[in-house]
């Protein structure tokens, strides 16, 4: 079957959580995968949620990864992306793609602006280190994502200052409130800092990622319901640093509609 192009597809905009740092953002027919981490066992971690349908991962456009660590930019999971959908990828890391047999390598840094067909990138800071390898470093990125509507996706990262200037920018923000250790380390926000970030940005709608997604296999079990926690405490401290968000806090798999604001000027 021949590839969808952008114009025969679908003009409704959404996005689908598919758990972890991974979502499927389609806006005027264009649609793109952030951090896409796919597989049941990456490294020592096991997933905890179930398989992405192939469905999501057909026809992408462009893959959004924001950093160089394990869990955000996996080899096995962009070989797994039928296509040769183009990468976007903070600079210093795409020699690490050249491996990985994809379509065009598009390397940026905050500022920088690109259009996938009618979906505008813009590229903002982030508050986290993002070393792969003593071969592999570049700064963290996250981006926001437009046509229509706008998407903050964060990636990982700490607040930061700088958060403040996207206030009333933005219709989604993907902001991260966990991990899969059993403690967060540096340059992450945890539920109330999220929260605390969501007042910052001031989106009409928040939806937590980075949770409940990947365990360590030795803690798999004995302690698996600590990283389904997360996301509810997220909503619970977001109704009391940032009132006026409204969270929807989506399981893997799960969609939303984006708000078209062309649409509620009309």
């Amino acid at each position: 079957m021949p590839a969808t192009s952008p114009s025969d597809r679908p003009v409704g905009s959404r996005l689908v959580f598919l758990g972890h740092s991974t979502v499927l953002v389609e806006m005027a027919g264009t649609r793109l995968l952030t951090d896409p981490v796919l597989g049941h066992v990456l490294r020592s971690l096991r997933r905890r949620a179930a398989a992405v349908p192939a469905a999501h991962l057909a026809d992408v456009d462009a893959i959004f990864i924001s950093h160089g660590h394990f869990d955000h930019l996996d080899l096995p999971s962009l070989r797994a992306i039928p296509g040769r959908p183009q990468v976007i990828v903070p600079a210093g890391l795409g020699h690490v793609l050249q491996r990985a047999d994809l379509g065009p390598v598009h390397e940026v840094r905050v500022g920088d602006r690109l259009h996938v067909a009618g979906v505008e990138l813009e590229i903002v800071p982030a508050a986290h280190g993002g070393r792969r390898s003593p071969w592999a470093a570049a700064d963290a990125i996250g981006c926001l994502i437009s046509a229509g509507s706008t998407v903050y996706f964060a990636g990982d990262t700490d607040l930061f200052p700088a958060m403040e200037t996207m206030a009333g920018r933005v219709d989604v923000a993907l902001l991260p409130v966990g991990g899969w250790g059993p403690r967060l380390g540096r340059g992450h926000l945890d539920p109330r800092r999220a929260a605390e970030a969501a007042a910052l940005i001031e989106p009409t709608i928040a939806v937590p990622i980075h949770w409940g997604t990947l365990s360590p296999v030795w803690l798999h079990r004995l302690f698996g319901r600590q990283f389904d926690a997360p996301g509810p405490a997220f909503a619970q401290a977001a109704a009391r640093y940032a009132p006026t968000v409204r969270v929807c806090v989506l399981a893997p798999g799960d969609s939303i509609n984006l708000p078209d604001r062309r649409v509620a000027a009309a």
